[in-house]
């Protein structure tokens, strides 16, 4: 098996299950085979009970321990490090920055070393074309002969003939990459190092959560604020992610009600609408838009779809009287929209307009707002929308 048979293997490994529950059965095939023809089943739900807790600063939920970071990212790539791109690799970083010799680099590694290339690229060509010029100078000088210095040559180094020398490069890499992490190592007499703490923990957003919390009960939401990290229940975990993108109260005043047009509710909306067509749902801050749609997660393929998450209301009256100011609410320009359209089309990505119908007042109660049954007022409506290419689009 070759390098990239034994790499897509391990992942398929690795990354089997969609979701943090998992289903296990113990009878024997024959029977699961009987059972399966009469459309029964004797599989047992596992569900992996992970934690977390609220963390209203950031407005997300902080998985802390391994155990259920690993399961969260690995069963459905819910999350990202906080310390990391995506998967939480920063104690994997760490070991490695230790070690003598490194087995496999991560992305944040390769990423500073090119910076670390290119910095000593732009140093070894300014020396360079210096020396070339010192020399001129001094022909003119002993020879009185006028030479105009080169800047291509054989003697000037370029980004097809550089090469990046590892008595050079390795040394500043590491240091860089300890400054970047902030990670300061003490020595004793030995040369031994302290132990290193795993300071990184899975970062949820409020709509990751209310998806582990509501639809697969696979999450329980810890309050930090109660003395013994009391659970939140689900009514009180709707109640505080609503609060959360509510203005803050002051005092003498009373709390802020629930609107129909809260951020939350329309963004998870149209994160529930993807995640139950099994598209992997993830943050599009990278390419200027809301979320990103992956076929099967980020360490398979690149992602096919970027969503614009688009508020309508259906009474526009709601809008001129509402204080929400919602991303997007209002008409945008046709500049914005063939800027992010050309952004996502360069990266092979096909930008949707994700339109999230927020019910009006006038026909609900806003004791609809107590439960999250009132997510059957509000409907998604997607437009595709293609970058017109000529010459790659006559036939």
């Amino acid at each position: 098996m070759n390098k990239g048979g034994a790499r897509r293997y391990e992942n398929n490994r690795i990354y089997a299950h969609p979701l943090p529950l998992s289903f296990s059965d113990s009878s024997s095939n024959r029977t699961r085979s009987i059972l399966g023809l009469l459309g029964l089943s004797r599989s047992q739900v596992n569900n992996p009970h992970c934690e977390g807790y609220y963390d209203a600063s950031t407005r997300s939920v902080w998985v802390v321990t391994q155990r259920d970071s690993e399961i969260l990212w690995r069963r459905g790539f819910f999350g990202k490090g906080n310390l990391s791109r995506s998967e939480p690799s920063w104690f994997v970083r760490q070991v490695q920055d230790r070690q003598s010799r490194k087995v496999k680099m991560t992305s944040e590694e390769i990423r500073e070393k090119r910076r670390v290339e290119r910095k000593q690229f732009k140093l070894d060509r300014a020396a360079a074309i210096a020396k070339v010029a010192a020399e001129a100078e001094t022909i003119f000088e002993t020879e009185g002969r006028v030479v105009v210095p080169a800047l291509f040559g054989p003697e000037i180094p370029s980004g097809a003939t550089w090469k990046p020398k590892a008595a050079e490069i390795e040394p500043s890499l590491d240091l860089e990459l300890s400054n970047a992490e902030g990670e300061t190592a003490v020595e004793n007499g030995e040369g031994g190092e302290e132990p290193l703490e795993d300071m990184e923990h899975l970062q949820l957003t409020l709509s990751e959560a209310f998806f582990l919390a509501w639809n697969l009960d696979c999450l329980t939401i810890l309050d930090p604020e109660t003395a013994c990290d009391e659970p939140l229940s689900l009514p009180d975990i709707w109640n505080t992610f609503q609060h959360a993108h509510l203005a803050f109260p002051m005092p003498r005043f009373p709390t802020s009600e629930l609107q129909f047009d809260n951020p939350f509710l329309v963004h998870y909306a149209v994160y529930h609408h993807y995640r139950s067509l099994g598209w992997v749902v993830k943050n599009g801050l990278k390419f200027c838009v809301d979320y990103l749609l992956y076929k099967r997660g980020p360490v398979f393929t690149h992602a096919e779809f970027a969503i614009v998450v688009c508020p309508v209301y259906e009474d526009p009256q709601d809008q001129e009287i509402s204080n929400t100011d919602l991303h997007n609410a209002s008409p945008f320009t046709w500049s914005w929209l063939s800027t992010i359209n050309r952004a996502n089309s360069q990266v092979m990505k096909t930008l949707i307009l994700a339109y999230v119908t927020i019910p009006a007042r006038q026909r609900l109660s806003r004791q609809t707002l107590n439960s999250p049954a009132c997510f059957a007022h509000y409907s998604v409506r997607e437009v595709i929308v293609r970058r017109f290419i000529p010459a790659r689009m006559r036939d």
